[in-house]
């Protein structure tokens, strides 16, 4: 659960420190005292999206510092080098040339990576989810959450993916006449273009370097020549050979007088042997160095036909040969076409059949569970003053999709003898509040996410329906923590948690603050909710009542 949540130069937070227990938290205040702001600071440490404006004016950076505990030990840590902390602390910080530092437990990671490990901790529900709701196209994916099918879902898309290579291929052979005699001619005289050069494997690199050395060749046997007189000698002074021989000689008569120059011998005498071997090998080189006079023509004209191939056809030698062996295989397959085209018709048939197969089974479970869903949702839609409404997943068919062969949307009738229609045709702003609720409140049994964040859900809900809200919300929250942003006294009397966020001014700019409330500062907080800015005796009265009953 989120236990700490630390906000710095974030808007109108100069510095806070919030501390969420278990249980049913929640947040109240006026009407743009900064309520929002927590919920994006608490965005941030989630890894989504921060923006500069969110920086406050006349500072440099913001900052979120979250502290979690309780965390399960998943995947995600291993799989990015992170130390895993039951107690695990994020920060956030974000500068005004759009930079973000994000670490986890101290380790550096990039916002996306940040974003995974986010949604694994906690799930905030908007306003705007609600909106979700009407697209028809979130509904599968509501179901397929509740269903818990992922095996089901991946044994299809596997099958589907085959189906679905098998279709891009035959397309990629299926083409007309002309388009197909146009193509073989093209690759008909591309291959005979690179037939004729008769390319060897590497034979690029190897007449290159050939063709320095051609270039340099007298600049390499007159240093050879040079090399072969200072080592071997010539008309008008020893080589070094020559005179390492002598000193060996010298050093020889030496130690047979005195172990001493023994070792002394044996150095010059290896290194006389050395050099001996080395003049050897130059000697050898200055004679292998022959050529002819045309011989580096021909390489120049050799390498400019293969320059040629290399515009055409690729990097080196290796790479033209792979596309002429790549161009053989697509002339034989457009040649035998028809042949291929009904092998791969007979095995896309197959595939078919295997991928509806699956299709079929995910189709059976979807079913089944949207009857379980239906029944779930409708418990709660009546436990949320709603005991008349009916909820039903309406199934379609359509082709082979990547998301299987179904569509799924959800109809209801909020009042009684109403037909059902679909959810955005039906619902006011309090029964979508409601229905919104439900279905989170059943999709969130199936998850492990340990904290829950309801910010303004309720809005458009009032009377007995807000009751039924709060009562739900704090039924959720002896499971799940939950945090709830709310201007309703119901949901604020029965949190176990109360924080309110307020405004204030000094010295010309403004600041907002976040204080945990005692007992006689909930009462004065649910008194302003319920009558306003004029805090009476009766809406003090009315506030202890509603906290009394509450416990």
């Amino acid at each position: 659960m989120l236990n700490l949540l630390h906000i710095e130069n974030i808007a109108v937070i100069e510095s806070a420190d919030i501390s969420f227990d278990s249980g049913f938290n929640v947040l109240t205040g006026e009407t743009g005292a900064g309520k929002s702001i927590v919920i994006d600071a608490i965005s941030a440490i989630l890894g989504e999206r921060a923006y500069r404006d969110m920086i406050r004016t006349g500072t440099s950076k913001a900052s979120v510092r979250a502290v979690f505990t309780g965390v399960p030990q998943c995947a995600w840590f291993e799989e990015n080098g992170v130390e895993y902390d039951e107690e695990t602390v994020i920060q956030r910080d974000i500068f005004l040339d759009g930079k973000n530092v994000c670490r986890v437990n101290g380790a550096l990671v990039s916002v996306a990576i940040l974003r995974k490990l986010g949604i694994q901790l906690i799930n905030i529900h908007g306003q705007h989810d609600s909106a979700s709701l009407f697209d028809e196209a979130n509904h599968l994916i509501f179901l397929d959450d509740f269903s818990s099918n992922q095996s089901l879902r991946q044994s299809y898309q596997e099958k589907y993916e085959a189906v679905a290579a098998l279709r891009r291929e035959i397309q990629r052979m299926t083409m007309d006449e002309g388009e197909k005699l146009r193509r073989m001619e093209t690759l008909k005289y591309q291959i005979a273009e690179i037939e004729k050069a008769e390319l060897e494997p590497g034979e690029d690199e190897a007449l290159e370097e050939r063709r320095k050395l051609l270039q340099n060749a007298e600049k390499l046997s007159q240093g050879m020549d040079e090399a072969v007189e200072s080592l071997y000698g010539g008309e008008e002074s020893d080589g070094a050979a020559g005179l390492l021989a002598q000193a060996e000689h010298a050093l020889g008569r030496l130690a047979r007088f005195s172990d001493s120059f023994s070792s002394f011998h044996e150095r010059v005498a290896d290194l006389m042997y050395q050099v001996r071997d080395v003049a050897e090998e130059v000697k050898d080189a200055r004679d292998e160095l022959s050529y002819s006079a045309d011989e580096l023509e021909q390489i120049e004209a050799r390498l400019d036909v293969i320059h040629r191939l290399r515009r055409k056809y690729g990097v080196t030698c290796t790479d033209i040969l792979d596309y002429l062996e790549n161009a053989r295989k697509e002339l034989d397959d457009i040649e035998f076409a028809d042949d291929h085209l009904e092998r791969l018709k007979g095995k896309l048939k197959k595939a078919e059949k295997e991928a509806w197969d699956e299709a079929l089974k995910l189709r059976q479970n979807r079913k089944e569970n949207a009857k379980i869903m239906s029944e779930r949702i409708l418990s709660e839609l009546s436990q949320l003053d709603m005991p008349r409404v009916q909820f039903q997943c309406v199934f379609g068919e359509q082709e082979l999709s990547p998301n299987g062969a179904d569509t799924v949307a959800f109809f209801m009738s909020a009042n009684a003898g109403e037909a059902l229609k679909p959810l955005s045709k039906v619902a006011s702003g309090g029964e979508l509040a409601r229905i919104m609720l439900s279905m989170k409140n059943v999709l969130a049994e199936k998850d492990q996410i340990g904290t829950l964040i309801f910010d303004e859900v309720d809005t458009g809900v009032s009377g007995r329906a807000a009751q039924k809200v709060a009562e739900k919300l704090r039924k959720l929250a002896r499971h799940k923590q939950v945090l709830c942003v709310t201007h309703l006294p119901q949901m604020a009397a029965l949190a176990n948690t109360h924080m309110l966020i307020s405004k204030s001014e000094r010295d010309g700019r403004t600041y907002t603050s976040v204080t945990p409330l005692d007992l006689e500062g909930r009462k004065r907080e649910l008194a302003r909710i319920i009558g306003g800015a004029q805090i009476t005796e009766t809406t003090l009265k009315s506030a202890e009542e509603m906290l009394r009953w509450q416990d």
